[in-house]
């Protein structure tokens, strides 16, 4: 059973997805039978996530291209996310911090996307692509890579590697 421990299951769930309320959720449904039954209840639970909600986890991620500062799991996880073969690309780096202020002068928060398994030049390509989007629209994608992060991270931390 998952969860069991409620202590170790908090705190897991705080560095798969730094939401009050979702982790609340989530650990009041606990234990859990398989790590399947974990990611059903966690999707659930941060579908949809409301506007401060989304402010609230994205305060855990670092910019694109930034180093994660301290020593928790959620920096440890968003160091190892953005890990990439290209990450030396200066050009890329450059056009990424270019269009990191862009993002946050047009939507007031930092941009955030699963990096994992993304090289930089496809991370600045989904950048590009979502400056055009609406605020609202550009609102449901972060919820979405939100919930693919901790998903992501949960199966890592109970399930192995991801």
């Amino acid at each position: 059973m998952l969860g069991e421990d409620a202590g170790t299951l908090r705190e897991a769930l705080v560095a798969a997805l730094g939401v009050a309320r979702w982790v609340d959720a989530v650990a009041a449904r606990a234990p859990f039978a398989d790590l399947p039954e974990l990611l059903a209840v966690a999707r659930a639970e941060a579908t949809p996530l409301s506007a401060a909600e989304i402010d609230e986890a994205l305060a855990h991620h670092p910019r694109i291209g930034e180093r994660a500062s301290g020593e928790g799991r959620a920096q440890s996880f968003s160091r190892a996310e953005q890990a990439s073969a290209d990450a030396d690309d200066a050009e890329v780096n450059a056009a990424i911090a270019a269009g990191n202020r862009a993002y946050e002068d047009r939507f007031g928060r930092v941009f955030l996307i699963r990096a994992a398994g993304r090289t930089r030049a496809e991370i600045l390509a989904e950048l590009t692509r979502r400056l055009d989007l609406a605020p609202e629209e550009e609102l449901d994608v972060v919820a979405e890579q939100l919930r693919q992060i901790m998903e992501l991270r949960l199966t890592t931390l109970f399930g192995g590697e991801a």
